[in-house]
């Protein structure tokens, strides 16, 4: 039990997601340096709380250094492809002339810090919108994930579960069969070697996948139930669509140019449209959950705290909106208000409303007072006679 009296547990995969689909909303709707440093800060302070030691919570980083490269590049797009709009020019690189058919497009030639600086702030907005994403991918756990999806799309769920699991089967394979030729002595290495360690792991391979395809036989997988093709045809066009509204929709939220009824409306209906969609197709599946994950208090703070966040941004896009683009020319320090402050700090809620993650087990020589009896209790008579 923690401080908070919330008992460690792992929280459902879905409320990580909804959560880091509102901070990217948020993200989505600024260019300002600073809100977007401090999403960057919450998003990293969550992460860092709520993390587990699972291999796929420990690529943090790496969506940090993409995030990185991302602003690099675009900084650099706009020194190669001319960067001189503006007043304060920086430095000037050597102009290379283009042809009459590239009218329109400079290479290097005059650097401004209004170009500088723009590119900044698109490349951290991008940025910021990829490192949200992965704090998703960090937190989630995607084989849970793959289990709380609908019943309609349990084939595409088999398949991935079985996907995921290819590439550490593989990489141990690899590591078994190296660690057994050096056992016996092999000192081949590069090409001579390849032939003494690829061999063995096709026939791993081959004998996981007859003992996968044996045990997901037994269990019923493949079963397509009685629908009929009919059937099919709606649910099928009911999901893709159902998606495609969902795309749309998060295309007219995330840009603010966009027409009014392809942000929320489309959105909405889209996933009415999927849920529908997917309530249909589960009908004709029947199949049972080994321990199906609740949404629970601590699920429901964290959706509520991303949706509030992105709430909060979309009010103040349309009262704030010189704050949250702040303008290259004239040049001036970006400016914070109250309401975009605390949409970015909604999204700091889970760090400490959720509840935290289960310990992980340390391994190591079990306890005498846990040790288990290895003495073995006398046998019966009756016993003995049965054996006999």
């Amino acid at each position: 039990m923690t401080r908070t009296g919330q008992l460690p547990r792992a929280l459902h995969p879905g409320a990580w997601w909804l959560w880091a689909i509102g901070l990217a909303v948020v993200a989505g709707r600024t260019t300002n340096p600073l809100l977007l440093a401090l999403l960057l800060v919450v998003v990293g302070h969550v992460v860092v709380r709520r993390r587990t030691d699972a291999p796929w919570a420990l690529s943090f980083r790496m969506y940090l250094i993409f995030g990185a490269v991302i602003v690099v590049l675009r900084v650099a797009f706009r020194i190669v492809l001319g960067g001189g709009q503006g007043e304060h020019i920086l430095f000037t690189l050597p102009e290379i002339p283009l042809p009459d058919a590239a009218a329109g497009i400079r290479l290097f030639g005059p650097v401004a810090a209004e170009e500088i600086l723009g590119g900044l702030y698109d490349g951290l907005q991008l940025a910021t919108m990829v490192v949200c994403v992965g704090a998703a991918n960090v937190l989630a756990n995607p084989k849970r994930m793959l289990k709380a999806m609908p019943g309609a799309l349990h084939e595409i769920g088999t398949s991935v579960v079985v996907a995921l699991t290819v590439a550490p089967q593989l990489i141990e394979s690899v590591q078994r069969v190296r660690r057994a030729r050096r056992l016996r002595g092999a000192r081949e290495r590069g090409r001579r070697a390849l032939r003494g360690i690829l061999i063995p792991v096709l026939e791993d391979a081959l004998a996981r996948s007859l003992a996968l395809a044996a045990a997901m036989a037994s269990r019923g997988y493949g079963r397509t139930g009685p629908a009929t093709g009919r059937a099919r045809l709606t649910v099928g066009t009911l999901v893709i669509g159902g998606l495609l509204g969902i795309a749309v929709g998060l295309y007219g939220i995330l840009d603010t140019g966009a027409p009014g009824y392809l942000g929320p409306p489309m959105l909405l209906t889209g996933t009415a449209v999927a849920m529908l969609g997917f309530a249909l197709g589960g009908r004709g599946v029947r199949r049972t959950g080994y321990r199906p994950d609740h949404w629970r208090t601590g699920e429901l703070l964290t959706v509520a705290a991303g949706l509030t966040a992105a709430a909060l941004m979309h009010t103040a896009s349309r009262t704030d909106s010189a704050v949250l683009f702040p303008a290259l020319s004239p040049l001036s320090w970006p400016d914070v208000t109250l309401l975009p402050l605390l949409a970015v700090l909604a999204g700091l809620l889970p760090a400490y409303l959720s509840p935290p993650p289960p310990p992980t087990p340390a391994a190591g020589p079990p306890t005498p007072a846990s040790a288990p009896d290895t003495a073995a209790p006398a046998a019966h008579p009756q016993h003995k006679e049965a054996a006999a």
